[in-house]
């Protein structure tokens, strides 16, 4: 015998399971986030961008870090051309690398002191002017233009003198991937050319200072950064961890974004979930926030000395958040652009992260506690 239900009784089970079946969806989510965030203190900047297949990251960082520093000033929303940055950088690399018989640095990656010497020697320009992209791009890719900088100098160096027109090859070819950068051009409604541009800010590049926490130099002195893209050989300010994390901490507070250059592509900076820790080895939890390790100075030299730390990404901290478990995390903008990013191209970094994957930081000097700048002689 057959058994019969009636059809009544069918849709209202269908409709049962269809209204319990967004709860069990919601809470399969809610076990996925480890963390729950709240903010404490959020500072103005612009869109994210998205550096895309370019090693530019020290570029897009500092960019928008300048850009905050414009908003916080009063001067309003800029878009500033990370491209023009490029253009101008890798003439004075190419110079560098052949006049060392091709044993420098040479490549896409960089300091936040490169763009301030670009911004000082050449000026800026606006996104809408000078984008880099060419026509039909949306994106940027700089592979092949890398490649064949690199190729063309190797040629000059292995023929064991410098060619009269090295300089002329260079710019050339960055010309015909980036475009000729206008020696004047019209921006809401003036006139400008790139230097009377960047004057027209009114930015004071001796306002920032880069700072750094490592115990093979002197504290409160300055030295040499000793990574692979400080290939302008920038001096960076040296401070005990407790006066870094101060610094920061004290910059955000006070409306101060910062430009972090650390270590992301080692583990814990989980891309897909969007936080950065450092968890306690053994800790074998799934579910709740992660608990981490109480990082020293003696941890953190330890990283940088068996290159577990590198200087491999630059972004911007623009604000300080708590999760559920009272850890301070930085938020931190991205320059990955927003698709597929649970936070909209944002990061959060946790601080014991911060302690030991921080290579360096920049900041305007009046976000530094006195007492610190005092004994750094600023």
């Amino acid at each position: 015998m057959k058994l019969r239900i009636p059809f009544y009784t069918l849709v209202l089970f269908a409709f049962f399971i269809s209204s319990i079946h967004p709860q069990d969806e919601a809470k399969k989510n809610e076990k996925k986030d480890r963390h729950i965030f709240t903010m404490i203190h959020e500072i103005g900047t612009t869109s994210v961008k998205n550096q895309a297949r370019t090693g530019t990251c020290w570029d897009f960082a500092t960019q928008s870090f300048l850009e905050s520093e414009l908003m916080r000033m009063g001067k309003g929303k800029y878009d500033l051309s990370e491209m023009f940055n490029v253009r101008y950088t890798y003439p004075l690399k190419a110079e560098r690398y052949v006049r060392y018989h091709g044993k420098y640095q040479f490549g896409e990656g960089g300091q936040a002191h490169d763009v301030l010497k670009i911004f000082d020697t050449y000026g800026a320009v606006p996104n809408s002017v000078y984008s880099g992209l060419e026509p039909g791009d949306s994106l940027y890719d700089n592979t092949e233009m890398d490649a064949v900088l690199k190729a063309v100098l190797k040629t000059i160096v292995e023929r064991n003198r410098i060619s009269n027109h090295y300089e002329d090859l260079v710019n050339a070819i960055c010309d015909v991937y980036l475009g000729k950068v206008p020696q004047e051009f019209e921006y809401n409604g003036k006139k400008y050319t790139p230097k009377s541009f960047a004057e027209s800010l009114g930015i004071n590049t001796k306002d920032y200072v880069e700072i750094t926490s490592f115990t093979h130099h002197p504290f409160y002195s300055k030295f040499v950064l000793e990574v692979p893209d400080n290939w302008e050989e920038g001096e960076y300010y040296n401070v005990p961890l407790a006066d870094l994390i101060q610094i920061m901490n004290n910059a955000i507070a006070n409306d101060y974004s910062v430009a972090w250059d650390g270590a992301v592509g080692k583990n814990n900076f989980y891309r897909k979930e969007g936080y950065a820790v450092v968890p306690i080895e053994g800790d074998t939890a799934t579910t709740g926030a992660e608990k981490e390790l109480d990082v020293t100075q003696q941890m953190r030299q330890k990283a940088f000395d068996d290159y577990a730390t590198t200087d491999d990404h630059l972004m911007q901290i623009t604000g300080v958040a708590k999760d559920q478990a009272g850890t301070t995390f930085y938020y931190t903008k991205n320059s990955w652009g927003i698709k597929d990013k649970k936070y909209n191209g944002y990061w959060y970094m946790s601080e014991p992260f911060v302690k030991l994957r921080t290579i360096a930081i920049m900041v305007n000097k009046n976000a530094i506690p006195k007492d610190i700048r005092d004994k750094l002689g600023i």
